[in-house]
């Protein structure tokens, strides 16, 4: 007979939409408790796609990728006054 998983050890991905409130009320929102999701969100990254046996350029471009779509968020802004003006 398998063992029930309790509610705060479950996946994101395997939350029921009626349990959400209670597992969001459930996580750690402490500066500390943030710094530890982003310390665990980047070991596994590191783990699957930069430390590997056989390394691609799968996980390096995926990173570059996200650096580019970030910054294109980041000066969107400025690139929107720029494409009205005219040049002549």
């Amino acid at each position: 007979m398998a063992k029930p998983v309790l509610l705060k050890d479950t996946k994101l991905m395997d939350v029921k939409l009626g349990q959400l409130g209670s597992w969001l009320a459930m996580r750690d929102f402490t500066p500390g408790g943030i710094l530890g999701a982003i310390r665990r969100g980047h070991q596994r990254y590191y783990n699957k796609y930069i430390n590997v046996r056989k390394g691609g350029l799968g996980g390096l471009s995926m990173l570059l990728a996200g650096y580019i779509a970030l910054s294109y968020m980041w000066s969107y802004s400025h690139i929107k006054h720029d494409r009205r003006r005219k040049y002549h």
